[in-house]
């Protein structure tokens, strides 16, 4: 049984269901906004119900922002785009609308009027980083999502485990499979674990957090000069 549209009211939003590429297509092109995140990996359609994120998912989702925009603050020479839950897409194949998508440096993709919503990775090169912030979907991301965003070609990708206040953080090989990694490739050397004693200071507030983040840089960039 696939995930039909007409049977949109009585969707599981727990797991990946059995689907083709057109019931994708339907449930991403409805006029009637299912206010949901959609996955599509080896004929299965995950779709995540995001009706209004949780205070700890939209707290450790704009800290994760905050971090990457202060890093990005301490390189200004570097190109960036940063989008939020914006479809990326492989014709047929793949599709995901992960929470941030990061593009550094050249071949960044651009939007003119007419073309499709989504990014088009048959015509485009994939995000250099990607992250999830799983707060009740921790499974999910580490297991199908990492997959799906191994075939997509993403070259790092970040899953924020909001309950452990951490970050499970991969790299691509050359193999195209994702290894764990304690340094960013992307983020020229940052290690994971300053974004983990940044996640530890949710308590006091993700605004606290990401000030206190971007001290430790300055700090670090400091003893470079």
């Amino acid at each position: 049984m696939t995930v039909s549209l007409e049977r949109r009211e009585n969707i599981d939003y727990s797991g990946w269901k059995p689907a083709s590429w057109k019931d994708y297509e339907q449930w991403r092109d409805s006029s009637k906004d299912c206010r949901g995140q959609l996955f599509f990996f080896h004929s299965y359609l995950l779709v995540e119900n995001m009706s209004g994120e949780g205070f700890p998912h939209a707290q450790a989702s704009d800290l994760i922002r905050g971090i990457i925009f202060y890093w990005l603050g301490q390189h200004p020479e570097t190109k960036a785009e940063m989008v939020s839950q914006c479809s990326l897409e492989k014709q047929g194949k793949l599709a995901a609308v992960p929470d941030i998508a990061l593009y550094l440096g050249e071949g960044i993709p651009s939007y003119q009027p007419g073309d499709l919503r989504a990014i088009d990775l048959d015509q485009n090169r994939p995000p250099d980083l990607v992250v999830e912030i799983a707060d009740t979907t921790l499974a999910s991301d580490l297991d199908r999502k990492k997959h799906l965003y191994e075939d997509m070609g993403v070259p790092e990708y970040w899953v924020v485990d909001v309950k452990g206040r951490r970050v499970f953080a991969f790299y691509l090989s050359e193999e195209g499979a994702y290894a764990e990694i304690e340094v960013s490739q992307v983020f020229s050397g940052l290690q994971i674990e300053l974004v983990n004693q940044a996640l530890e200071k949710l308590s006091d507030s993700n605004v606290a957090a990401a000030a206190w983040f971007n001290q430790q840089l300055s700090h670090q960039e400091g003893k470079k000069v």
